[in-house]
């Protein structure tokens, strides 16, 4: 009897298979018919299917409720909830937890509601004992724009303004399931489609949290980005066709930006170490257009890079390998780096190979040491000593070119600063190489310690061959009259400039050539910062550019060859009595560098007075004698070449009294009028 229900059992079990095969069959024909489908109507017009909205985003509480048969007998889960937070139920008790639960906690924008989600959308929260297994789904809202998940609904409400006031809207953030990758992105969620500066990419759903996604893509570094466009931009002005690497290429879109704007002017590398990164590359080659060229680490040949006909703009070389290796066996005109922190572990190989008059730009985004706030980790990445300071932005910008400055002269070249900019996120530094050990040197000697007051916060950089503990540089008077040591050696610092002001001006020709609006503001503050004025007179034509001297050397720029004299040939360094007379030019022109570091006009205000308009101020600054500009660095901020002591006495000259301090001095001595202050 035994023997035979086995056999009946393995009978059962085998007609269930073929059963299963059949369906599998059947369900595989299907997609597969359906596939051919969507293939035809594709030929026929382009595909317009994007990322389908999430079922707790509804306009009616009646298509919400749609989601579930509430006319239908038997217990029914609810499609928002999970199993083990709200077990099945009958159709009244899953209407009323709907409608209060879900329909009532929500938060609107443009007529949709998007209802909270209690499914796995997100990843678990950890148990206090640090165990993930154990721990629990958080409640979230999807967003109807970006279809990011947000616990909070603060945090949601705050996340919808930020896309009010960028403009973006749910077509910025639209895909198609059918793009171009060849497997679902993680999460089971599809590609997102990013558009910056007419180029398109396709980005990761965790594209924003670098620890969990080797795809990490940041908004907020779109300046940063547009900043390194137009320097390549003017360096292609130079020297046609420009060698330029993209040595972080993460999702691509800097390296695909260069090759679709500058088309046969540059020959674009992108290298990634990531084989997901890599990937994600190739695919958004394809999606903006872009032919992918050899991978090799040897040259292309001229018919890879060389711009192709038909629907191919450009040509891009795509490499999976790392930067350090990538830079040491090739040469380039313009390197960019950008990881995910410092940069001093890329530095050396930057500038083993990088041709001579090339640009190097560096991108640090480790704001924790370099804003001070983890001073051992500054000392053991830039081997300086900071502390936090009014201008420890440009305070970070200076230990940065000091970084890369070193750099540099391990291997016998030296570098002029282009740009130096400091914001909230990141401190970009473009610099050009020049190879010799004199300009080495000459670079090195740019190197000085710092004299920080921590009283008055009164600063100035050691002079070559000082004393290492000699305040009496200082033009404060505090550590005469505060007992004890008021001052702190802080460095070594870069002394030199941060800006030149010829190749600003020719960025910002370029930014509005490619149409940059948000970037143009920020040039024009820079080159009234490195011009140390206010004056705000700029001209984009090719007229106002003449021929730019560096280091001695001519810098091509846009006016015509027949313009220029003869013996100003691009690209060639002078020689004789024009190298001396440049020299001498330089010399003479030393002093006309803008001063370094600022202060800031709400940190030395004076209690009790209120202070002039900032605009107002640099006025006065001005009539008083002193070179004025504002800076980049900080908005309250002002670089002047006075003294802090100058400082407040112009500050104190013009602010007048509050009206509180008159309210009380004529309640305590009489009448204001009578008052003599």
């Amino acid at each position: 009897m035994a023997e035979l229900d086995e056999r009946d059992a393995v009978q059962l079990h085998q007609e269930d298979v073929d059963i299963k095969g059949v369906a599998n069959i059947h369900d595989t024909n299907d997609l597969q018919a359906v596939k051919n489908e969507a293939h035809t109507e594709g030929d026929a017009k382009p595909s317009t299917t994007t990322i389908e909205r999430h079922i707790s985003i509804q306009s009616q509480l009646e298509v919400l409720e749609q989601l579930v048969d509430l006319n239908g007998a038997g217990r029914k889960s609810c499609p928002l909830c999970p199993e083990e937070k709200f077990k099945a139920c009958y159709s009244h008790k899953l209407r009323r937890h709907l409608h209060n639960l879900h329909w009532k906690v929500y938060v609107e924008f443009e007529g949709q509601r998007m209802c909270i989600c209690h499914l796995p959308c997100r990843n678990l929260k950890p148990s206090p004992g640090g165990d993930q297994t154990s721990g629990r789904h958080v409640a979230h809202y999807h967003c109807v724009v970006c279809s990011s998940t947000i616990a909070r609904k603060t945090d949601m409400i705050s996340h919808l303004k930020r896309h009010v006031n960028k403009g973006e809207t749910e077509a910025s953030y639209s895909g198609n399931w059918e793009m171009l990758c060849d497997e679902p992105a993680q999460s089971g969620q599809a590609y997102e489609i990013m558009k910056e500066l007419g180029t398109n990419v396709q980005l990761l759903p965790n594209h924003t949290t670098p620890q969990k996604s080797d795809t990490y893509f940041n908004r907020k570094m779109k300046s940063n980005r547009q900043l390194v466009f137009c320097a390549l931009a003017v360096l292609a002005e130079e020297r046609n066709p420009v060698e330029c690497l993209d040595a972080f290429g993460a999702t691509g879109i800097m390296g695909l930006q260069w090759a679709k704007h500058l088309r046969a002017t540059v020959r674009v590398t992108i290298s990634d170490i990531s084989e997901t990164c890599v990937k994600m590359i190739r695919e958004n080659c394809q999606l903006n257009s872009i032919r992918v060229g050899g991978a090799s680490p040897g040259a292309a040949g001229p018919e890879e890079l060389a711009a192709g006909e038909g629907d191919a703009i450009a040509t891009v070389e795509v490499a999976k390998m790392d930067a350090n290796v990538m830079m040491h066996l090739r040469s380039f005109d313009y390197i960019h780096l950008d990881p995910f922190g410092t940069t001093v572990n890329y530095l050396d190989a930057a500038f083993r190979n990088v041709r001579n008059m090339g640009i190097v730009s560096v991108t640090s985004t480790d704001t924790g040491s370099l804003y001070s706030k983890s001073p051992n980790v500054t000392l053991r990445h830039y081997g300086c000593h900071i502390v936090r300071t009014e201008y420890y932005r440009e305070l970070a910008a200076r230990m940065v070119v000091a970084t890369v400055a070193r750099a540099a002269a391990r291997c016998n070249k030296g570098m002029e600063v282009l740009l130096a900019v400091a914001l909230e996120h990141f401190v970009l530094v473009v610099v050009r190489v020049l190879r010799g050990p004199t300009q080495a040197d000459e670079a090195a000697k740019r190197l000085r310690q710092l004299i920080h007051c921590q009283w008055c916060e009164e600063r100035v950089f050691l002079k070559r061959g000082s004393l290492v503990d000699d305040t009496s540089q200082l033009p404060c008077h505090c550590h005469g009259s505060m007992p004890g040591k008021t001052a702190v050696e802080l460095g070594p610092l870069w002394s030199g400039p941060l800006f030149n002001t010829g190749f600003l001006r020719r960025m910002l020709f370029a930014a509005v050539q490619h149409s940059m609006e948000d970037i143009q503001a920020l040039v024009k503050t820079l080159i009234c910062e490195s011009d140390c004025t206010t004056l705000k007179s700029f001209a984009h034509g090719p007229s106002a550019l003449a021929n730019q001297v560096e280091c001695g050397v001519v810098i091509k720029t846009l006016e015509r060859a027949e313009d220029s004299g003869a013996g100003d040939q691009p690209g060639k360094r002078k020689t004789g009595e024009e190298s001396g007379s440049i020299v001498k030019k330089l010399k003479s022109e030393a002093s006309l560098e803008h001063p370094a570091f600022y202060y800031s006009i709400h940190r030395h205000s004076i209690k009790g007075l209120n202070m002039p308009k900032l605009n107002k101020f640099l006025q006065y600054l001005t009539e008083a004698g002193f070179r004025v500009s504002r800076t980049h660095f900080d908005p309250t901020g002002v670089r002047t070449d006075a003294t802090l002591e100058q400082f407040k006495a112009v500050l104190t000259k013009y602010s007048v009294p509050s009206y509180a301090g008159n309210a009380s001095a004529g309640h305590q001595g009489g009448p204001a009028t009578e008052n003599p202050a």
